[in-house]
């Protein structure tokens, strides 16, 4: 099992946020920007000829001699698609540092938020420039120990091409909704191209950026031939205290960068450095972030 108990029980209290809720296929947990059937009072309107007569506010008329029609909420799914980075660079760090072991955990977590809302669950697998594998749509927190063995079963390995990966899954029939990247975004084709397709899609996108706190800041020095994970290019480097600033300031540049391109492009955006728990990130900087309140 991915995590406890006690932390489901903590995220059961969750719910997670679309800038704007899409129209769902059955009621569930979740306020409609809708005005629908259900009992939860939303407002009034004023009464118009043909209106249904049993949602008119008597007690309204009777003070103000006016007649009023009570509108209430619907409720509905939301449908949340979780996409994880699924490279070789994400096969990096020891214990719960693991980048992808933590990326797995964010999903685990926030699928259990979205399943115990009754929301659709859909988790892909991102690998080479494709969606290697794939969980769902499932609803329900029965569904849990399923997505919680699917997670499981992934090994991240190759390299990921985000843009073609995002674009394939774009291009599949499913329902909008709120969609989630993780990711720490070392691909050197970049990632936004395929963000946004997925928004002219219709998805309210969410990127959790993933990172290793030595990738930020490596704890190394001297001659040295730095190997890419990935694609296995050696590079000779002289590793001394003006280098490693260098590097930390571009590391730095880097991030506020992709923040930047994340806002204009209207994707929430969450830094996540796998030394700090990742059941914080989700249950206190997310809510920040306005990804799950």
């Amino acid at each position: 099992m991915l995590f406890d108990e006690s932390t489901l029980r903590k995220l059961n209290q969750l719910t997670l946020v679309a800038a704007r809720v899409r129209a769902g296929a059955i009621k569930g947990e979740r306020r409609s920007s809708r005005r629908g059937s259900s009992v939860e009072f939303a407002d009034y309107r004023d009464y118009t000829p043909g209106d249904d007569l049993r949602r008119l506010d008597w007690n309204i008329y009777a003070r103000l001699d006016r007649p009023f029609i009570k509108l209430l909420e619907e409720e509905e799914d939301l449908a949340v698609h979780i996409l994880i980075d699924g490279s070789q660079s994400m096969n990096w760090g020891d214990g719960e540092a693991h980048k992808f072991n933590y990326a797995r955990r964010l999903a685990a977590g926030l699928g259990a938020v979205a399943l115990s809302a009754g929301d659709v669950v859909t988790v892909g697998f991102l690998r080479g420039g494709a969606v290697a594998a794939e969980y769902g749509p499932s609803r329900g927190q029965p569904s849990l120990p399923r997505l919680f063995q699917y997670l499981e079963g992934l090994e991240p390995g190759g390299t990921t091409d985000l843009n073609r990966s995002l674009r394939e899954y774009s291009i599949r029939p499913r329902r909008a909704g709120l969609l989630i990247l993780i990711s720490d975004l070392l691909t050197a084709e970049g990632y936004e191209t395929g963000l946004r397709q997925l928004q002219g899609r219709g998805h309210d996108a969410a990127l959790i950026h993933v990172l290793a706190p030595d990738e930020l800041d490596p704890p190394l020095a001297g001659d040295l031939q730095l190997v890419d994970i990935e694609t296995e290019h050696g590079q000779d480097v002289s590793l001394d205290v003006g280098l490693r600033d260098l590097y930390r300031a571009r590391a730095r540049a880097w991030i506020q960068s992709t923040q930047l391109n994340c806002r204009s492009q209207g994707v929430r955006y969450q830094s996540a450095v796998t030394n700090h728990p990742w059941d914080q990130i989700l249950l206190l900087r997310m809510r920040q972030a306005g990804i799950v309140k």
